[in-house]
């Protein structure tokens, strides 16, 4: 009885696993596909708005890494 008891649990424990293997990996797909969006969305503008966009993201970045760290 113990073995099986044994077998369930380890059972259990494997489709706990894959089902958060599974999760990560929609994840991770749903990130790469944001990411993907948000370079079109910067490949649209033109030269001079683009870079003040990364200009603010990347000074936006940096102002939250300071408070961080503070």
């Amino acid at each position: 009885m113990k073995r099986r008891s044994r077998a369930i649990v380890a059972l259990v424990g494997i489709a706990v696993l894959a089902a958060a293997a599974y999760q990560l990996r929609e994840k991770h797909q749903e990130a790469e596909l944001t990411v993907q969006d948000i370079h079109d969305q910067l490949d649209a503008l033109d030269p001079a708005t683009r870079a003040a966009v990364v200009a603010r993201l990347t000074s936006d970045e940096v102002t939250k890494v300071h408070e961080h760290h503070q």
